[in-house]
């Protein structure tokens, strides 16, 4: 089961868990083409006339299809991306430094890949942040709270090295909270490896924007949050 937290749902499910690590997917505004979008609501439909097995809870089942779905879109925008404004460098480098930019302060990073359509990252709200915010902490989810600045960091510094203006990014995004250490352990593997599987890369850590190299470096495990 889940740790008590707060779920909300807009198009997508969100679990805001106290203390809880997060696993969170970003996608560019646009990135999934028509055809996309098709298939993957297609996809939903057909996993919410999916019968329930007996022996999984409601809450299991919920994730479970949330995980079928989330591998699904990954796939879109992995191959056949609408939109890959992050292949260029210096936009890439503009959000791994906006990543970095509060880590160790507000929350502790486990791994991160900005990828040329989306992003995705690891992390754990610090409590020292958490207290330090008083009664604000009430009006809106740390999770929440940490995603809208760096989505709000990002699509203004992206917009002005692109000349450009409007919604850079996706509205939502995918997150979901690691049950267990192994589970964690897979994720952040998942993580780093994306450029690999993507066939942009032989090895994680020759891609530049991700947390691989880091790791690599610091001889840290994948249960260990990065040094700062």
């Amino acid at each position: 089961m889940e740790p008590e937290g707060m779920f909300r749902r807009r198009r997508l499910p969100h679990w805001d868990v106290p203390g809880a690590v997060y696993f969170v997917t970003t996608c560019l505004h646009g990135s999934i083409p028509a055809e996309g979008l098709r298939d993957i609501g297609q996809y939903r439909t057909g996993l919410s006339r999916r019968r329930r097995p007996m022996e999984v809870s409601p809450e299991d089942w919920e994730i479970r299809q949330g995980k079928l779905l989330f591998a699904r879109v990954d796939e879109w925008l992995d191959q056949r991306p609408a939109s890959r404004f992050l292949e260029e460098p210096r936009l890439a480098a503009l959000v791994v430094e906006a990543i970095n930019y509060f880590a160790g302060h507000r929350y502790d990073v486990w791994a991160y890949v900005v990828m040329p359509s989306h992003m995705h990252w690891v992390f754990r709200p610090r409590d020292d942040w958490l207290v330090s915010l008083g009664e604000e902490v009430k009006k809106r989810p740390p999770r929440e709270r940490i995603m809208h600045t760096l989505k709000l960091r990002t699509s203004l510094e992206c917009n002005k090295a692109r000349g450009k203006q409007g919604t850079f990014w996706q509205d939502e995004s995918y997150d979901h909270c690691p049950r267990d250490k192994e589970e964690l352990g897979r994720i952040v593997e998942y993580v780093e490896m994306n450029p690999v599987k993507a066939g942009l890369v032989a090895t994680a850590e020759e891609w530049p924007y991700s947390s691989a190299r880091q790791r690599k470096e610091q001889g840290l495990s994948y249960l260990d949050p990065l040094l700062r």
